[in-house]
């Protein structure tokens, strides 16, 4: 059996090891336009940062790792075309073409960064966007030799970033087209989330909020000044663009599979695309999200990896079913942690549920305990069956374990009152006597419990 993987960084990295576990005796082969295979992509703004000094930290899996077990890898080879009637792929390099026969095939082409339409934008040298090793390597380099760097987008990568560039000495300028910075949460806890960096005595830098970048102008191919839609100018040594991403489905769409809704491939459980034999996982392939029962696109390593095993072991011959996402995610900026999970307020009124919701400002750990930080926590229920939706945590350290533990509910589509019932643990360096979740059940309970007898 000839199993062909596209792509090659997480979903298509882990899809061709577990293939070569589960089916030995197959041919599998990845082929990718990258000049690395299978390294964390999520680890590059700590990398740019200097919590380590070696890019190849980030490496996963070697090439010469793969072909040890029997995984053949081509570097630099760019997937033209699916001929889905013949079961042929072309690959185009740079000195030569290719058709690679297959039995089963694995789209794992990720999603591709996003340049917004700014005048100016394609002219100059020191603005980058971070996807590749090399995007972290030139960014690195470039820091080094900055004083000051603007950041357009406020999301994840974006916020990642602003901790890396200040630590480094860096002025920081971030603008942001939205009202709000880290736009995945609702508005009181992105409020939350801005006050609490700008009252950090960390670094130097400055958010522009409503803010959209008009021009970008410069000399000797760097770009020196940004000019916004409010008249602004903002000097600048160099230029990142964390302005989202889309998926990168162009092969697919071409080869006639079916994309769906979101943008994205469409799949069904098993990973499977609309055409025979073919299958899609990581960020280029679209989602079921667990709660709203709706599609989705959220691109993120986690999902990445558990989707190319799945899409393996069916492509290989056995069973699996992926049953979706929550959207689960953390990160961290100049010591505040920011983490959620299944649907914020705002997402549950736009999917007709009637939600309600719970904020709770405690500490992580008893308050006497040195290490004590303050978290706030939001939880999101629907009033009408007290169903739990979602849930939003930022602050201390502490914040991420009560998204992890809210994570399980989701899955297990509890209630508030059900989730009442939950034994968690306690000692006073790891929680207060009662859990900031409980509290937040509770607060959601006395609501539920006023709504019904009115």
């Amino acid at each position: 059996m000839d199993i062909v993987i596209i792509g090659g960084v997480a979903a298509g990295a882990k899809a061709a090891a577990k293939a070569k576990r589960v089916q030995p005796e197959a041919n599998v082969k990845i082929y990718t336009e990258d000049t690395h295979v299978s390294y964390s992509s999520c680890g590059l703004p700590y990398y740019i940062e200097g919590n380590f000094e070696d890019y190849k930290t980030l490496l996963v899996r070697s090439v010469e790792e793969f072909a040890a077990s029997g995984i053949d890898v081509y570097l630099k080879s760019r997937v033209e075309k699916i001929l889905p009637v013949q079961k042929d792929i072309l690959i185009a390099r740079d000195t030569d073409a290719e058709v690679v026969k297959y039995d089963k095939l694995i789209i794992a082409t990720g999603a591709n960064a996003i340049v917004p339409e700014i005048k100016g934008i394609h002219k100059y040298e020191n603005i980058y966007t971070l996807r590749k090793i090399e995007d972290g390597i030139n960014i690195r380099k470039k820091m080094l030799e900055s004083s000051t760097v603007t950041i357009i987008g406020s999301g994840y990568i974006g916020l990642e970033l602003l901790e890396a560039f200040v630590k480094n000495g860096l002025r920081v300028n971030v603008i942001e087209s939205n009202k709000k910075i880290m736009g995945g949460f609702d508005d009181d806890i992105s409020d939350l989330i801005r006050k609490r960096l700008e009252s950090s005595s960390i670094g130097n830098f400055e958010f522009f909020t409503n803010e959209e970048v008009v021009e970008i102008t410069g000399e000797n191919k760097e770009a020196k000044i940004i000019r916004t839609s409010s008249g602004k100018e903002i000097e600048t040594d160099m230029i990142v663009l964390c302005t989202g991403v889309k998926p990168n489905i162009k092969i697919a769409q071409d080869a006639g599979i079916e994309i769906g809704q979101t943008g994205a491939i469409k799949v069904n459980k098993l990973m499977h695309t609309s055409i025979e034999d073919i299958y899609a996982c990581g960020d280029c392939a679209e989602k079921r999200h667990i709660v709203s029962g709706r599609p989705v696109w959220i691109p993120l390593g986690s999902t990445a990896n558990k989707e190319g095993r799945c899409a393996a072991m069916n492509a290989a011959g056995e069973y699996c079913e992926f049953e979706g996402v929550l959207g689960s995610t953390v990160t961290r900026c100049l010591n505040t942690t920011m983490s959620k999970t299944g649907l914020t307020e705002e997402e549950a009124k736009e999917v007709g549920f009637s939600p309600i919701s719970a904020l709770v400002l405690k500490t992580d750990r008893v308050a006497y305990m040195p290490e004590a930080g303050d978290i706030t926590l939001k939880v999101v229920a629907d009033k009408v069956t007290g169903l739990l939706l979602g849930g939003q945590a930022i602050g201390a350290v502490g914040a991420d374990k009560r998204i992890n533990t809210l994570t399980s509910a989701l899955l297990g589509h509890l209630t508030v009152e059900a989730f009442n019932n939950n034994d968690l643990t306690y000692a006073p360096p790891y929680s207060t006597t009662i859990d900031p979740l409980l509290n937040a059940m509770q607060i959601l309970t006395a609501k539920m419990r006023k709504i019904r007898q009115n």
